[in-house]
């Protein structure tokens, strides 16, 4: 004889309360710092820890960058001299995101 699973009730059954009118995607969050980021080209002149960098900028001044996600995640590697794209926010213009490596 096989024993049949119990089945648990289902939100449209009796026993269960009735789902709210709810969205079924989370809401997306608009990501305002890419708007507003002002992008430089620089070179990398020096390779600090945790993915940080000291970026010369081609208008003379130095910054200090870290990578970006995506270039973490696709492990794109960065060396001193290398040419890169860097994010600066407006509100500190002294740190910026790496977020491309030129060819």
């Amino acid at each position: 004889m096989v024993k049949k699973k119990k089945k648990w009730p289902s939100a449209k059954g009796k026993g269960a309360k009735a789902k709210k009118n709810t969205p079924t995607a989370a809401p997306v969050r608009e990501r305002k710092e890419d708007d507003e980021a002002i992008e430089i080209d620089g070179t990398v002149i020096e390779q600090l820890r945790n993915a940080n960098f000291r970026v010369k900028l081609d208008n003379e001044m130095e910054v200090m960058a870290y990578t970006a996600g995506k270039m973490r995640k696709f492990r794109i590697r960065i060396m001193p001299g290398d040419k890169v794209i860097v994010a600066l926010s407006p509100y500190d213009l002294t740190r910026g995101r790496i977020v491309y490596r030129h060819r």
